[in-house]
């Protein structure tokens, strides 16, 4: 019924309902063929910008890298020239150590010579005083026994006739005694200068640790500072996983 339908229906007004047909249809791709396009321009649009910002990124990251590991470089030429500047100064430190330690032995001796000297020199006086109280207890004794010398012994104790000559002795005794007792004073200076010294030394000895003391700690805290730098920049530049802080390096043990 349908196609006798049709081939009553005029040829002309089929063909102008399938064209409307076909047109419809046409129109209808066409509209989608256009939004299909311009889908497609605006994804082409969107990964070229992503693209962009990723090749963008990229050359940032690889800059950020390459400035990190210049810094890296910089910061290992500074840790040696750090190390090397503190085994100088560690050097020097040690060497003085060992030069104020010679000077206190060295003054140490040289009271320990002067103690000896000056016990040497007082014994010697001493047996020198007695001796010479000795001579004169006799001498004086044969006098007070002799009759004709007894005439002419004073009552102090003394001769008379030869009391020029036991003057000159006496004299000369007096001398040698001045010469001994300026003697140990000289020497009791000098002991008492090269204590002065080794107080000084010791002092010097004092401030020189204090100094070591304080530039080891300078020196660790300055170590400590640059890790902890070290390990933020390449944080902050990388943007990964936190690395594992490296072990602080021992410091060397100190020479005794």
């Amino acid at each position: 019924m349908r196609e006798s339908q049709l081939q009553q229906e005029d040829p002309m007004d089929r063909y102008k309902r399938e064209n409307r047909r076909l047109q419809e249809a046409s129109m209808r791709l066409e509209q989608e063929n256009d939004d299909l396009a311009h889908e497609l321009v605006t994804s082409k649009i969107a990964l070229r910008n992503d693209l962009d910002q990723a090749e963008d990124k990229a050359d940032v990251l690889n800059k950020e890298l390459l400035l990190t590991k210049q810094r890296l470089v910089e910061t290992e030429e500074e840790k040696r020239k750090q190390e090397e500047e503190t085994a100088q100064l560690k050097e020097v430190f040690r060497k003085q150590l060992e030069k104020a330690e010679y000077e206190i032995k060295k003054t140490t001796a040289i009271i320990a010579e002067y103690k000896q000297i000056c016990s040497q020199l007082s014994t010697r006086l001493e047996k020198q005083q007695a001796a010479s109280k000795e001579e004169l207890d006799v001498v004086k004794g044969k006098m007070m026994a002799c009759k004709h010398c007894s005439d002419i012994f004073s009552k102090e104790g003394s001769l008379k006739l030869a009391a020029i000559n036991r003057e000159d002795q006496g004299i000369e005794t007096d001398d040698e005694k001045d010469s001994l007792k300026k003697q140990l004073r000289e020497m009791e200076l000098e002991l008492a200068q090269t204590k002065l010294q080794l107080v000084e030394a010791k002092c010097k000895i004092q401030e020189l640790e204090h100094q070591r003391g304080a530039l080891m700690n300078e020196i660790q805290a300055a170590k400590n500072s640059w890790f902890s730098k070290t390990l933020n920049s390449i944080k902050t530049a990388t943007g990964t996983q936190p690395l594992q802080p490296p072990q602080a390096v021992q410091p060397p043990k100190e020479s005794t």
